[in-house]
């Protein structure tokens, strides 16, 4: 191998090196909004992982006759720090395109190292060079399927910080167009006022509550809002009554008939998982998920909720 091939090739790894080290400090970051144990242990693993590779290509480096740079690390950790900052002046979709973005260049610098090893006949680099096609080439599609699952409405496999849910709701917001009358808000109010008394009661205890306080509480409150849905709704009030609507599917508070899998509370975890596998409709995966998460919490049925909606995710991306 000549001297120009050798400097390029090194070039390259102590590149991707240094972009290893910064998918390291994200990959542990990430593990904190890991929404399931599961995935907190994937992206455990995955941090893992990216270590070794920081190694091997440290090593590969070295054998080619260069040193690695020691600082290396150090700077891969500073550039995640700051980019962790910066996202939380982001919403949640801009800060996972710039996890896709990093991917996408150690995918890509990957398939360069390959060519180049190649090229120089270093059998031990195209090996390596190999080993991070397919990591990247994993993390991408992961990383879309999570984009995805975000886009369709969640849940996706990572949660938001509350930084970025704030971000989040602002855009939304920002990008709402006021449709409510006067009338409906003072609707919607009296709605309010009319609560169950216990509501009320409840919240002139003030902080004295105990667990039966606690769940009386909430149970008015889901009260609340389902006679919040029906007022505004047989006033007139679509869109108030599908937010309400929403709030109540998002939080698994519907009732067993309002769920798209008929008679649902009777299925055992193998006749839900097989229903789960018929529907189609994000938002029914979504609403059949959180009612289970609320109530039984089924490890089974939440996987297969979680695994239909990743299907369809990689479906519209195109990732599958």
């Amino acid at each position: 191998m000549n001297t120009r091939d050798t400097s390029l090739l090194r070039a390259q790894l102590r590149s991707v090196r240094a972009l290893t080290n910064t998918e390291i400090q994200i990959a542990e970051t990430r593990t904190g909004q890991a929404r399931t144990e599961a995935v907190r242990e994937e992206l455990a693993t995955n941090a893992a992982n990216a270590r070794a590779r920081a190694e091997a290509i440290g090593s590969a480096e070295r054998e080619l006759g260069g040193v690695p740079e020691v600082i290396g690390p150090f700077l891969g950790k500073a550039t995640a720090v700051v980019k962790t900052l910066r996202e939380q002046a982001q919403p949640f979709d801009e800060a996972l395109l710039g996890d896709l973005a990093l991917e996408h260049q150690l995918l890509d610098r990957a398939r360069y190292i390959k060519a180049l090893a190649t090229n120089a006949r270093e059998p031990q680099v195209v090996a390596l060079a190999d080993r991070l096609i397919k990591a990247h080439s994993a993390t991408v599609s992961w990383l879309g399927t999570v984009l995805a699952e975000e886009a369709l409405g969640g849940p996706a496999a990572l949660r938001r910080t509350p930084f970025q849910a704030v971000t989040g709701t602002a855009v939304k917001l920002a990008n709402l167009p006021v449709t409510w009358s006067t009338r409906g808000i003072d609707r919607t109010l009296d709605a309010f006022r009319s609560a169950p008394p216990a509501l009320n009661e409840l919240l002139s205890r003030g902080a004295h509550v105990g667990d039966v306080a606690v769940k009386s509480l909430g149970a008015s409150r889901d009260a609340v809002l389902e006679s919040v849905e029906e007022v505004t709704r047989r006033e007139g009030e679509t869109r108030a009554a599908d937010s309400v609507h929403a709030a109540r599917t998002a939080t698994g508070v519907l009732h067993p008939a309002e769920l798209p899998i008929r008679r649902f509370d009777e299925l055992n975890v193998t006749q839900a998982s097989a229903k789960l596998k018929e529907l189609t409709e994000p938002s029914d995966i979504r609403a059949v998920l959180a009612y289970e998460e609320a109530n039984k919490n089924r490890h089974g049925v939440v996987a297969a909720a979680e695994n239909r909606l990743a299907a369809i995710a990689q479906d519209v991306a195109g990732l599958n």
